[in-house]
C-alpha cells in the first residue's frame, strides 16, 4: 500500500527507506511563467512505530534548525529509525534563499498563513501542505526556530499552554527530554496562523524553540541542541540510538505575558543596558534610546514593566515608535512533576 501526495511527487509516505524530494510550490512572476519553487523534504522511516515531522527554516534568517535538519538528513539511516521521520529543512525556501524571516516573493509570514489556501501563494500553498496533509499523519511536531536577524533569546524550547492537560503532559515531557536551559511558554493559540497552533487544533503534541539568534549561528547553543534534538527523538521513540540521556539540568520555566515586552516610544540608537537571562525586577532600566539626529535631546530611558527574567533582546540598533526592545518573562512555576496546564 502506498501513500503519496499531489503536491510532493516522488514521495511515497507508506515506503520503508530513505527519500528526497520536494514540495512543488506554484509560482509565476515577471521572471517566470508557471515555474516552481522547490522546498526540500527528506522521509527516513524503518517501518512500524510513530511518525514525527521536523521543521526548520519556516523563517529563512534563523539557522541553527536547518543545520541540525540537514546533519539529521545525512547521518541517520532508515534502519536506525523506529516508525518515520518527515523531514523539512528549509520549509520557506524562498526566504531561505534570500535569509530573511519572510521572503520578497510574498512578503507572507509562513508562520502565521496556517492552515493556508492550495490556491494561494507560496507561503499559503506551504501552510497548505503543512496544515492539511503532514500535521494530520505526524504523532508529534517540532518546528525549529531562532531570533532570527531581529532578536536574540535565550536558548529555549518554545510551547503554547494546554490545550488540553493530556497535550499540555506530553509537551512538558518533551521539553524535558530536549533539555535547553529555558522553557519559555506562551498563552494557548497565541498567534494565529502558527505551526504550533495548528497542531494544537490538530490535537498533535508540538514543541517548538528559539535557539539564539542576531541571524548567526551560537555554536554552544547548536552543540546542545544537537543533543537534545537527539535525546527528543529517543524520547519520542522514532530514532532507536539517540545515545545516552542528555544529563538532567535545571530548565527554568517563563512565560511571556501581555505586560513582557518594552516598546521603544521614541525613534534612534538603541542601547540595550541588560542581558539575556538577567533578572530585574519591575522599574530597573532596561534600555535607552538616542537621537539620532536632535543633538541636544537627551537619551529616553526604558524600564521594566514587571519582574522577571530578560528572555529577548532587540538586536539592531535603530529602533522606532512600537519597536520592541526587550521582553521580560515572568517565572512560569511548572516543572514535568507538575505539569501545570492552566492558562494564566
Amino acid at each position: 500500500m502506498s501513500l503519496h501526495i499531489p503536491r510532493i511527487p516522488g514521495i511515497d509516505f507508506a515506503a520503508v527507506g530513505k527519500q528526497l524530494g520536494y514540495l512543488e510550490i506554484e509560482h509565476s512572476d515577471n521572471e517566470n511563467d508557471a515555474a516552481v519553487i522547490p522546498s526540500p523534504i527528506a522521509v527516513l522511516s524503518g517501518g512500524d512505530g510513530p511518525t514525527v515531522l521536523l521543521i526548520a527554516g519556516t523563517h529563512g534568517d534563523e539557522y541553527e534548525g536547518q543545520i541540525l535538519l540537514q546533519e539529521l538528513i545525512r547521518t541517520v539511516n532508515p534502519d536506525e529509525v523506529t516508525g518515520r521521520l518527515i523531514i523539512l529543512p528549509a520549509l520557506n525556501i524562498a526566504a531561505v534563499r534570500e535569509g530573511r524571516r519572510v521572503s520578497s516573493v510574498d512578503r507572507v509570514n509562513l508562520n502565521r498563513a496556517l492552515p493556508g489556501r492550495a490556491d494561494g501563494g507560496p507561503a499559503l500553498q506551504i501552510a497548505s501542505i503543512v496544515a492539511g496533509e503532514l500535521i494530520p499523519m505526524a504523532d508529534f511536531v517540532m518546528d525549529i526556530h531562532s531570533g532570527g536577524i531581529a532578536s536574540e533569546y535565550v536558548p529555549s524550547a518554545f510551547v503554547y499552554q494546554g490545550p488540553t492537560p493530556e497535550l499540555w503532559a506530553e509537551k512538558a515531557a518533551a521539553v524535558a527530554a530536549f533539555n535547553a536551559p529555558y522553557s519559555v511558554v506562551v498563552k494557548p493559540m497565541l498567534k494565529a496562523g502558527s505551526i504550533s497552533g495548528a497542531a494544537d487544533q490538530a490535537g498533535v503534541p508540538m514543541i517548538s524553540t528559539e535557539l539564539g539568534g542576531r541571524g548567526t549561528v551560537s555554536l554552544p547553543i547548536l552543540n546542545r541542541a544537537r543533543t537534545g534534538l537527539r535525546s527528543l527523538l529517543g524520547h519520542w521513540g522514532v530514532l532507536k540510538d539517540a545515545g545516552p540521556p542528555t544529563a538532567e539540568a535545571l530548565i527554568q520555566w517563563v512565560e511571556l505575558t501581555a505586560q513582557s515586552p518594552v516598546h521603544s516610544t521614541m525613534a534612534g540608537i538603541l542601547e540595550p543596558v541588560v542581558e539575556l537571562g538577567q533578572k530585574v525586577t519591575a522599574g530597573d532600566l532596561v534600555a535607552r534610546v538616542h537621537s539620532v539626529e536632535e543633538l541636544e535631546r537627551p537619551p529616553k530611558d526604558f524600564f521594566a514593566p514587571i519582574d522577571g527574567v530578560v528572555a529577548i533582546v532587540r538586536h539592531p540598533a535603530l529602533v522606532n515608535v512600537g519597536t520592541t526592545v526587550v521582553n521580560i518573562a515572568v517565572d512560569h512555576g511548572t516543572s514535568y512533576e507538575k505539569g501545570n496546564h492552566e492558562p494564566s
